[in-house]
């Protein structure tokens, strides 16, 4: 009934521009129907937010915003195509054409408001997940990767979809689809090998989006550098370096080769250094220490069963002193680490100056035909009784005068 009453509203108008000629009254007649429609729709989208109802529904406000154009379109296309029957001035051909035109573009306009309507709907689950506290993320960002890898997807998949729909009204695009269909196989076959690349990524970006290999803000080391996924898109993936640079690395690559991934279970990371110290450092007193310093450290987890002091190696010079404790994620590892070394070494200046690292020096005096190494440097002999445990070289009561001495 409104539609019928719409069709005789515009035959009126149009038998007022009957003076001009057909074709240009019949285009003006389809553009002041679309101006109408425009009006209409700007008083829609400006006047629905401002219900006293609806005032205080942002989800209300927010699908308006985004889908303001989309609507105004919609309307338009409507008002275009219903006022098409009314005009007198087009060929048989040419009314064919323009609705076929008028049902590509309520397609494509429907199609992509669809789209936009889905990501309006996933960006505020999305929100709601990021803006909640956890102590643990995992599992929000597990969602995030998850609803924006399968997001791209869809959009992807339903937009080829919306625009082959469209295009298919058209009788010539039938008749090509139908000539395409029937060489398939060749078709098929030319297809699949151009396409190989984006098609291994975009199945690689629906495993990555099940198995879950990385997810959104994973800290990863590639080539070296600390990198945080900063976007997984349909067929790449976007690190972000600790310097702000960015790495763009194929999804595929993350399927194929080996990498490192220090947050796949859990953001808790050890942090490990090593201290490099003389023999006489009294390591009790060096694991007091560290202990002390490192109830002070505000990175540390306060997890005390990570925690160690432990003497890790040792060469002809100095010991390797290794300590190790828990940091909630990289960047407290990091700042731990950092940390607790500047803590360490003021201790060890301070208080044990004799625990660093220094050379040993033997000065040895003598003429030139007299052996490089005298006799009272030599080792004394070693007394090891038959019978009973080693109870180590018969040492003389003083040492001798020309021993080796510490410098």
């Amino acid at each position: 009934m409104i539609e019928h009453s719409y069709v005789n509203s515009m035959s009126r108008v149009g038998h007022l521009l009957s003076w001009l000629p057909a074709p240009l009254g019949s285009i003006l007649l389809l553009l002041l129907a679309a101006g109408i429609a425009l009006l209409f729709s700007r008083v829609i989208t400006e006047a629905l937010p401002r219900l006293p109802g609806l005032r205080r529904i942002q989800f209300i406000h927010a699908i308006i915003a985004r889908l303001r154009t989309t609507i105004r379109n919609f309307l338009m296309i409507i008002a275009a195509s219903a006022a098409l029957q009314a005009t007198t001035g087009f060929t048989p051909a040419t009314m064919t054409f323009l609705e076929q035109a008028f049902l590509c573009l309520f397609i494509l306009n429907l199609g992509f408001g669809i789209i936009k309507t889905f990501r309006l709907l996933t960006d505020q689950y999305l929100n709601r997940i990021t803006a909640k506290e956890h102590t643990d993320d995992i599992t929000a960002r597990s969602h995030q990767t998850q609803i924006r890898v399968l997001r791209r997807l869809i959009e992807i998949s339903f937009g080829v979809l919306t625009v082959a729909s469209s295009l298919m009204v058209f009788h010539s695009v039938q008749k090509f689809g139908v000539s395409l269909f029937a060489s398939a196989g060749a078709a098929s076959l030319i297809v699949g090998l151009s396409a190989r690349p984006a098609l291994s990524n975009l199945i690689a970006g629906i495993q990555i989006a099940v198995t879950q290999p990385i997810r959104m803000e994973d800290m990863l080391i590639l080539n070296g550098d600390w990198a945080w996924v900063e976007e997984i898109n349909a067929t790449y993936v976007v690190l972000r370096t600790w310097d702000r640079r960015r790495y763009i690395v194929p999804i595929s690559y993350f399927l194929e080769n080996p990498f490192q991934n220090w947050t796949h279970s859990s953001p808790s990371l050890i942090c490990s250094l090593f201290l490099w110290l003389d023999y006489q450092t009294p390591v009790e007193r060096l694991r007091e220490i560290y202990f002390e310093e490192l109830a002070k450290c505000p990175d540390w987890d306060q997890d005390k069963t990570s925690i160690g002091c432990q003497i890790a190696d040792t060469n002809a010079q100095v010991i390797s002193i290794r300590l190790i404790a828990g940091a909630a994620d990289a960047n407290g590892m990091w700042n731990l680490g950092c940390d607790i070394r500047e803590r360490m070494l003021r201790r060890l200046r301070t208080e044990m100056p004799e625990c660093l690292p220094r050379g040993r020096t033997a000065i040895v005096s003598g003429t030139p035909d007299q052996s490089p190494w005298p006799d009272n440097l030599v080792a004394p002999p070693v007394n090891r009784p038959q019978d009973g445990p080693y109870r180590g070289p018969d040492m003389p009561a003083s040492p001798p005068a020309a021993m080796p001495g510490r410098s």
